[in-house]
């Protein structure tokens, strides 16, 4: 709760408190009777603070529903990994060693269809993962919400990700795989690795690249989130919602 919603439920309390015996001056009235009254008025009082609070709560995980639907929308876009420079998958660095040797040997193309394998891959991933983040909003408690609203331009993003990393990695990783299939990384995987091997090479790496590949499109999809949660809270042509507007276009107390 902010500092004016603060010093509207004090405000609030004590206008109600002495409005109370007030109306009743003058009239004939039991201590049951009174009790009732300044029962009503309590209740009302928390009534306030308990739904300004439920707002925030509400605002907090509509803005983390939002934010990570255009997040994934904006990812699994045709070139929505492959075309940003930061997001971008390539082969991790333990694996340069062969993408080296066999772009020396003019087998360059190879690693490329690999690594264009990988961010498709990325990208249909990105296009299923709004259920699977909808379902950990919901799981966001009252509490974990009002500590959001005030904290910094990714705090949402932060609580998200240490709060359901471990999970949505569960969730994610058999969408990977059904993904890499769907682009025929590993035809282009066994295809690489079968030039790889026929070169004289002493060291060989390992080339099981589908966790690099899992951690790197998760990676994507909370620098994408983070962002589209910092425009929510500084720019209000980004709130969208009537709801989002009411509680980020109040000022931090």
């Amino acid at each position: 709760m902010d500092c004016r919603n603060r010093a509207r439920t004090r405000r609030t309390r004590h206008i109600l408190l002495l409005a109370a015996p007030l109306a009743l001056a003058g009239c004939q009235f039991d201590s049951a009777t009174l009790g009732q009254v300044l029962g009503a008025t309590s209740q009302m009082v928390t009534g306030a603070a308990q739904n300004s609070e439920a707002t925030v709560g509400a605002a907090i995980r509509e803005a983390l529903a939002i934010g990570s639907e255009r997040a994934a929308t904006t990812l699994s876009a045709s070139g929505g990994y492959a075309k940003n420079p930061v997001l971008r998958l390539a082969l991790p660095e333990s694996v340069q060693p062969v993408a080296k040797g066999l772009r020396a040997v003019g087998m360059g193309s190879y690693v490329d269809k690999v690594e264009a394998d990988m961010n498709e891959a990325a990208e249909l991933a990105a296009a299923r993962a709004v259920p699977v983040f909808r379902n950990a909003v919901a799981q966001m408690t009252l509490a974990d919400a009002i500590g959001i609203l005030n904290g910094g331009d990714n705090a949402a993003t932060q609580y998200f990700r240490g709060k359901t990393e471990s999970s949505l990695r569960t969730q994610f990783a058999p969408i990977i795989q059904d993904s890499l299939q769907k682009t025929g990384y590993y035809d282009s995987y066994k295809s690489m690795l079968g030039v790889y091997n026929k070169l004289p090479l002493a060291d060989k790496p390992s080339l099981d690249l589908e966790q690099h590949i899992l951690e790197r499109s998760l990676d994507g999809l909370f620098v994408k989130l983070a962002d589209e949660e910092k425009l929510i809270r500084q720019d209000p042509a980004k709130r969208t919602t009537e709801l989002l507007r009411q509680v980020f276009g109040k000022p931090k107390p």
